[in-house]
């Protein structure tokens, strides 16, 4: 039975009449840069989030970019980042000036220790960019105790998080501001790519829709250096869709997520643990065995897609050769990405395709 890991084309097919309808709305109007549909969207996924602003920009890296930026984080300044993430996270402390800090992150959950926080901090720390790893929120709790006492802010990397909850409360509102991805691959996706910022600080907000804008909040008049970061109209009226159909979807991944825990509990993987305070998203489902290749090797004998997230941490990736960071030195995000390896998991996923994802790993 062929089960692809990720079917995009399954996955949008209940949404199709709909879409199209957003994009001839569009292209009737003939306005396509910063007018009513980015306007309407940011609206309407500030208020999902439980945030007071929302500012659409270009995509996920250059959403926390921007905050970063916002907030004066420089040349000079550390970032607090987990060892354990994708490199982007990493990438928009580097674009600013400032030097990326990894902390490692605790085994079971995937995500940034609290309690290893304090020893990464310094006299030039500036902020934490805990990441909602693979669609499950990070202890926020714990992190703002943390940031509280040593006067950092913190930016939520959300970019695989959209809806999760923390303690009840939806991702996106839980520091200083969230960035999100909108990939087409994310739980939110945009038919190409796309991001946003959330945030409770109008003065941020506003600082980093000029900045998006070239600087400029006011046409040809630039008060800073900016960049063009801008959402454009065609994928923020697609998100406006797909927004209104997410918490079902969401349900949805759930919904493959509690099949594969139950099918697999008596196999000899390390499945994802999800605490109490959490209701991830699934945005992927991980598991874990020193024997990932030949797993996946019987998998794509069966037919079955899988993919690593992620190879290499960004620690050991050629870009951060400067940090000087040896092998060994992060043995738990380095452990994680030795044996991580990812299910397939997506909205229109079949039970049959389930069950036979379970039975042959179980097999195995």
């Amino acid at each position: 039975m062929s089960t692809p890991f990720l079917d995009l084309k399954t996955s949008e097919r209940g949404l199709r009449d709909e879409l199209q309808a957003a994009f001839r709305r569009v292209l009737d109007s003939g306005r396509y840069v910063l007018d009513e549909e980015v306007s309407a969207f940011e609206t309407e996924f500030a208020a999902f989030c439980g945030a007071k602003h929302c500012v659409g920009v270009a995509n996920g890296l250059e959403a926390l970019q921007l905050i970063l930026e916002a907030q004066g984080i420089g040349e000079g300044d550390e970032v607090l980042v987990p060892s354990n993430t994708f490199i982007a996270t990493w990438l928009a402390a580097s674009l600013t000036g400032a030097k990326p800090v990894p902390v490692e992150p605790v085994e079971s959950t995937y995500n940034i220790d609290p309690e290893c926080i304090g020893a990464a901090i310094t006299s030039r720390t500036r902020a934490i960019v805990p990441v909602h790893l693979y669609g499950q929120s990070a202890d926020m709790d714990a992190i703002a105790q943390v940031a509280r006492k040593h006067g950092l802010s913190v930016i939520e990397d959300a970019a695989q998080a959209h809806g999760a909850l923390c303690r009840g409360r939806r991702v996106g509102a839980l520091g200083n501001a969230a960035a999100f991805s909108f990939y087409p691959t994310k739980n939110l996706g945009a038919l190409g790519d796309g991001g946003a910022i959330t945030t409770n600080d109008g003065q941020l907000a506003q600082k980093v829709r000029s900045l998006r804008n070239y600087g400029s909040t006011t046409k040809n008049r630039h008060e800073v250096k900016g960049l063009n970061s801008r959402l454009d109209e065609i994928q923020a009226a697609l998100l406006r869709v797909k927004l209104r159909h997410l918490e079902r979807r969401n349900e949805e991944r759930r919904t493959i997520a509690a099949a594969y825990l139950d099918g697999l509990s008596g196999s000899s993987l390390i499945l994802p643990e999800v605490p109490a305070w959490a209701t991830p998203v699934w945005h992927l489902f991980v598991v874990r065995s020193p024997a990932r290749q030949e797993l996946m090797a019987r998998l794509e004998a069966a037919g079955i897609g899988s993919m690593i997230h992620y190879p290499v941490p960004p620690h050991l990736q050629p870009a951060y050769a400067d940090l000087a960071i040896s092998p060994g030195d992060l043995p738990i995000a380095e452990r994680i990405h030795r044996e991580a390896f990812s299910l397939p998991i997506y909205p229109g996923l079949q039970p049959a395709q389930i069950e036979h994802v379970v039975s042959v790993l179980n097999d195995a």
